[in-house]
C-alpha cells in the first residue's frame, strides 16, 4: 500500500499508469544509477584511466537484482547520503578491488542527474507516443464532424454557429503544437551530466572531456557544453511543456463536462452498463473520467511554478533546489501519462448527440444570427446604424420570447429592405458557419 495516491492500491491507475510507475520506481532508479556508473567505468577503462578488468567487472555487476536495497537503506539511515550508501553496497558486489574504481572522478549529482535523465527519456517515449495518438484521434473527429453545425458560445452564451469539427480542429491544432514542443525540448533535455565536484572535472584533468564524451555516447545522451549542476532550465522547460499538454487536455475534458450537462446533452464521455455515476442517485451518468483529467491537469500545472523556482540555485551546487526535483519530476510524468491515457479513451468512445446539438442551435429562436442580419443591412445603411436597429429588435424579441423573424418583419426599415424569404435565408444557421469547414481542412493538412 502506498502513502501517495500514485502508489495507492485502489487509485494508482487514476493518477498514473503502470508503465510510468515502473519507470520511476526505486528499482529502475537504482538500475539507471548502475547504468551510469557502468558507462563511466567502461569509458575510463577504454581510455586507460582505470584497469580494464575493473571496467568489465563493474559493467558485469551493474544489475539491480544484485543490489541489496535493505543494506542501502540501513546505510542511508546511518550516514544520510544516498549515493555513498549506494556505492558502499555496489562495491561489495564487485569482485576483488574492482569496486574501488566505481564512481572514479564523479560526484553524486553527476550520477543522479544522468540517471534521472535516463528515466525521463523512457517517460518521454510513453508520453510522446500517446500525444501523437491523441493528435490523430482528435483530428479524425474534426474531419468526421466538420459539417455538424452547432452553437458556438462566447462568454457562456450562444454566439454564432460553428461546427463540432471546427471545435475539434482547434483542439487538434493545440495538441499538434505541443507535439512540436515535445520534439523541440528533447534536444535540450536529453543531455547527460559528468562534471565533477564543482563542474570542472578537475579530478581527471584533460582526460575528463574524453571520458565525458565516451560515457555519453554509451548512454545515448547528448554531451553538455558545460555543467548544468545549477542550471535546471531544461528540466523546468520539460515540466512546463507537460503543464501545457495537461492544460490542453484539461480544457478539452472540462468542455466535455460542460457539454454533458443535462441542459446541453450534446456530448458524453464513454458510457457502458455498469458504470456508476452516484452512490445515492441511480440515474446519474456523471463525467467522472473527464473530471479526473481536469483534476490531474490542475495538479500538473501547479508544479510548473515549482520547477521554475528550482532554477534559483546558489554557487556551483545547491541541494536545496536540486532535491526538490526528486519529488515532482516523476509525479508530473505519471500524472501527465494518466491524463493522456484517459483522454485517448474519452475521444475514442465519445458519444455525440446530433439531435440535441440541433435542438440547442435553435434555442434563441433565431437571435444567434443577428450578426448576419446586421451585416446585410449594414451594406445598405451603414454598420453602426444597422447595429442600433438590430439591437433594439433583438432585445424586444428576447424580452417577449418571440421568433426574431417575426420581430424583424415588423420593423419598417427591415421589411422595406428585405423579403421574408431573404430573412429566413439569413436566419438559417447552416448558411452562416463562415470558413469553419475550410479551417478543419487547413488543420488536417498541417
Amino acid at each position: 500500500m502506498g502513502s501517495h495516491i500514485i502508489d495507492s492500491y485502489f487509485f494508482s491507475d487514476q493518477y498514473s499508469t503502470k508503465e510510468m510507475r515502473d519507470i520511476f520506481n526505486d528499482e529502475n532508479m537504482i538500475q539507471k544509477w548502475l547504468d551510469v556508473e557502468a558507462a563511466l567505468a567502461e569509458a575510463e577503462a577504454e581510455l586507460g584511466i582505470i584497469p580494464n578488468e575493473a571496467g568489465e567487472e563493474i559493467r558485469k555487476k551493474a544489475k539491480v537484482g544484485l543490489i541489496d536495497f535493505g543494506e542501502i537503506k540501513n546505510n542511508l539511515e546511518q550516514n544520510g547520503h544516498p549515493m555513498v550508501s549506494f556505492l558502499r553496497v555496489f562495491k561489495t558486489v564487485c569482485r576483488k578491488d574492482a569496486g574501488e574504481y566505481v564512481h572514479w572522478g564523479a560526484t553524486t549529482q553527476d550520477i543522479i542527474d544522468t540517471g534521472m535523465i535516463l528515466q525521463v527519456k523512457e517517460a518521454y517515449s510513453e508520453i510522446t507516443a500517446k500525444m501523437f495518438e491523441l493528435d490523430e484521434l482528435v483530428l479524425g473527429s474534426a474531419k468526421k464532424y466538420k459539417k455538424l453545425v452547432m452553437a458556438g458560445r462566447t462568454h457562456g452564451q450562444h454566439a454564432l454557429p460553428i461546427t463540432l469539427g471546427f471545435k475539434f480542429a482547434v483542439w487538434a491544432s493545440e495538441i499538434s503544437r505541443s507535439c512540436e514542443r515535445l520534439t523541440e525540448c528533447s534536444k535540450r533535455l536529453f543531455i547527460g551530466q559528468f562534471s565533477g565536484a564543482v563542474g570542472t572535472i578537475a579530478s581527471l584533468g584533460k582526460e575528463g572531456i574524453m571520458v565525458q564524451e565516451l560515457m555519453m555516447k554509451k548512454l545515448d545522451l547528448g554531451i553538455p557544453k558545460i555543467t548544468w549542476h545549477t542550471s535546471r532550465d531544461c528540466i523546468a522547460e520539460f515540466i512546463s511543456v507537460l503543464g501545457i499538454i495537461t492544460s490542453t487536455i484539461g480544457k478539452m475534458a472540462n468542455e466535455i463536462v460542460n457539454m454533458q450537462k443535462t441542459e446541453y446533452s450534446e456530448l458524453e464521455e464513454p458510457f457502458f452498463m455498469g458504470k456508476i455515476g452516484s452512490s445515492t442517485m441511480p440515474h446519474k451518468r456523471n463525467p467522472m473520467m473527464c473530471e479526473n483529467i481536469v483534476a490531474l491537469s490542475k495538479i500538473v500545472r501547479s508544479n510548473v511554478p515549482l520547477a521554475i523556482e528550482v532554477m534559483i540555485c546558489e554557487h556551483e551546487r545547491d541541494m536545496r533546489s536540486w532535491q526538490t526535483e526528486w519529488e515532482f519530476v516523476g509525479k508530473v510524468c505519471c500524472m501527465t501519462d494518466a491524463a493522456l491515457k484517459m483522454m485517448i479513451t474519452v475521444v475514442k468512445g465519445l458519444i455525440v448527440y446530433p439531435e440535441n446539438i440541433k435542438r440547442n442551435l435553435y434555442l434563441l429562436k433565431g437571435l444567434m444570427l443577428s450578426e448576419a442580419i446586421m451585416m446585410k443591412l449594414g451594406n445598405r445603411i451603414g454598420r453602426q446604424a444597422a447595429h442600433e436597429i438590430v439591437y433594439k429588435i433583438c432585445m424586444d424579441a428576447f424580452n417577449h420570447d418571440i421568433q426574431i423573424s417575426e420581430a424583424l418583419m415588423e420593423n419598417s426599415m427591415i421589411s422595406s429592405n428585405f423579403s421574408k424569404a431573404e430573412i429566413d435565408l439569413l436566419l438559417n444557421p447552416n448558411n452562416y458557419i463562415g470558413l469553419a469547414e475550410d479551417f478543419v481542412d487547413r488543420v488536417a493538412k498541417t
